[in-house]
């Protein structure tokens, strides 16, 4: 089963980027399923229910969260009516939608899980640890498991992904926006990269207008991060070739698609 996962959407150019790419690279590679996350797809921040619908109609399987899953209100709107949205499952407040859902792919079981990082997150979350303890102990099983691990720090993404080694197919960091060179299958056989990238901008910063970015990070000054509306777009993603029998990893390798 060969999983395509494609790093944080961000604004127009990053869903532009989803219509346009998608198609070729899983044609290219084969791909099964496609899981992107999807926090920031709408202006940057947040997901929007016409923007999840764009995104699954252009070939997205499932849409993860992370710490801007509430960002734009009508999600709670819409989020029990959807079936391919998988929102952090450590949430410390009630919320809708579900952190963990099973599909079914021609008798093969696909859960995608996602979960917010505790290190340097202004979200307050139940211990990823402790969360996914509890639910590999209470979950229906499934020949695949897939980990978004939206967090900031790499050492807690590695920690993470060592500690459940082998307990889950794929633990697949996202959030800094910026693609690492760490990919790898752990010894135990479960396939890791600190943080997937980021899918939009290119020319920019974390996929926003750089002067916006610039103002707030270098000169203190209130900035809101634009995403620009059109411009030259990046693609990153990873793919995971898994045994459906053991669900372990045979393969991971990356993507990072720049347009001219």
């Amino acid at each position: 089963m060969k999983i395509l996962f494609i790093g944080d959407i961000v604004g127009r150019v990053g869903r532009r980027m989803i219509q346009e790419k998608l198609p070729y690279f899983v044609s290219k590679y084969e791909i099964d399923f496609v899981i992107a996350n999807g926090e920031n797809a709408t202006h940057g921040k947040g997901l929007i229910k016409s923007h999840y619908e764009q995104l699954i109609d252009a070939g997205v399987d499932v849409i993860t969260l992370g710490n801007h899953y509430n960002s734009k209100n009508e999600i709670t709107r819409y989020l029990d009516r959807v079936d391919r949205l998988v929102r952090p499952i450590n949430l410390r407040n009630e919320f809708p939608g579900e952190g963990s859902a099973l599909f079914d792919i021609d008798g093969v079981t696909i859960r995608v899980t996602n979960i917010l990082g505790s290190a340097f997150i202004n979200e307050e979350v139940n211990s990823p640890y402790l969360s996914m303890l509890e639910l590999l102990e209470t979950a229906e099983p499934s020949n695949i498991h897939i980990v978004d691990f939206h967090g900031e720090a790499t050492g807690e993404k590695q920690s993470f992904a060592y500690t459940f080694d082998g307990r889950v197919s794929a633990v697949l960091g996202t959030h800094t926006h910026v693609q690492t060179n760490d990919y790898q299958i752990l010894e135990k056989g479960t396939a890791f990269i600190s943080d997937v990238g980021m899918t939009g901008f290119k020319d920019g910063i974390l996929g926003f207008e750089k002067n916006s970015v610039i103002k707030k990070n270098m000169y203190g000054q209130m900035s809101r991060f634009e995403p620009p509306e059109e411009g030259k777009g990046l693609l990153s993603a990873v793919v995971i070739d898994i045994d459906e029998i053991t669900g372990l990893a045979r393969d991971i390798f990356n993507i990072y698609y720049q347009e001219d």
